[in-house]
């Protein structure tokens, strides 16, 4: 049941990345506006997938285990894309683009630069959600923000929350254990 269960995650998990910026690139091309989308919020978010894929591809992990990567990175770069046309800059993206371009090669040169990338991700992924909340905080006003891209990324996150919750309660059992071990006592 566990593995039907882990399958089925690992399937809807894929499915639901294969389609997640739609609804987003569909609602900017509909209003042929960004507005609402926070520039440094997906320019974050599209740092963080490259830097997950580049990791996941340099240790040769199996290509189920990162696939959504790929379709995740093309979706945000759409969204740039169209994000800079909207504001009249498409020229705009051309820098970023090239950053992106150049640090998936840079990434693997020496081990640590990966690994240390790797690390902070987490950290660019949080500082990715922060922005496009400020953004929102500080117009209030949401313009062509997709509720249902980010109701789909909510659910992705929400089958790790499964393995979250089992890590801590695996820790607390252990601590627990540790805490009642009781000490051998010597025989005299």
């Amino acid at each position: 049941m566990e593995k039907l269960l882990l399958l089925f995650c690992n399937w809807s998990t894929l499915g639901v990345c294969a389609a997640l910026k739609l609804p987003q690139i569909s609602a900017v091309l509909a209003a042929r506006s960004a507005r609402g989308i926070s520039l440094p919020s997906l320019l974050l978010e599209l740092a963080g997938f490259l830097v997950f894929l580049r990791y996941q591809c340099y240790y040769e992990y199996p290509l189920l285990t990162y696939l959504e990567y790929p379709i995740l990175i093309a979706q945000d770069v759409l969204l740039l894309l169209c994000a800079f046309h909207f504001n009249g800059n498409v020229k705009g993206a051309a820098p970023y683009m090239a950053v992106f371009v150049a640090s998936w090669f840079v990434l693997p040169l020496q081990k640590w630069i990966i690994d240390l990338a790797m690390n902070l991700s987490t950290f660019i992924s949080v500082a990715s959600k922060f922005a496009q909340l400020q953004y929102l905080w500080k117009t209030r006003d949401s313009g062509t923000v997709s509720a249902l891209t980010w109701s789909l990324a909510a659910y992705t996150c929400a089958i790790l929350t499964r393995f979250v919750i089992m890590l801590a309660l695996n820790v607390w059992v252990t601590t627990t254990v540790l805490r009642y071990r009781k000490t051998a006592v010597k025989a005299e």
